[in-house]
């Protein structure tokens, strides 16, 4: 995947739950896909993110193509979505890439 986002680990429907529904900590999930233009757009402010705030929040990477399952359990339609996972259950879901300022803001509601 040419897009994606370097410190953030990819997740399959294989290890979702482990990885994202069994985690102790927030996990932030970008649905992406490798022909998505802004999903290569928000690639280094995720980066970004996934370093600063690894304390208190894990980043991962989904592949809508490669993982279908996970993307239709939870409705998942338009590339990139964010959601935010806490204890195991989606706490906060946007559409769309956004500058890392605005980024961040959003997630201080939910961290």
């Amino acid at each position: 995947m040419s897009h994606k986002a370097e410190g953030v680990a990819e997740v399959t429907d294989e290890d979702f739950a482990s990885e994202v529904l069994g985690a102790d900590q927030p996990v932030l999930v970008e649905y992406t896909a490798s022909w998505c233009g802004p999903c290569r757009q928000l690639a280094p402010v995720l980066s970004q993110i996934a370093q600063e705030e690894s304390e208190r929040l894990k980043v991962v990477q989904l592949d809508v193509d490669a993982n279908p399952g996970t993307t239709t359990a939870y409705g998942v339609l338009s590339m990139p979505t964010l959601m935010v996972f806490k204890g195991g259950e989606p706490v906060w879901s946007v559409v769309g890439a956004r500058p890392k300022r605005k980024l961040l803001a959003e997630l201080a509601e939910v961290l």
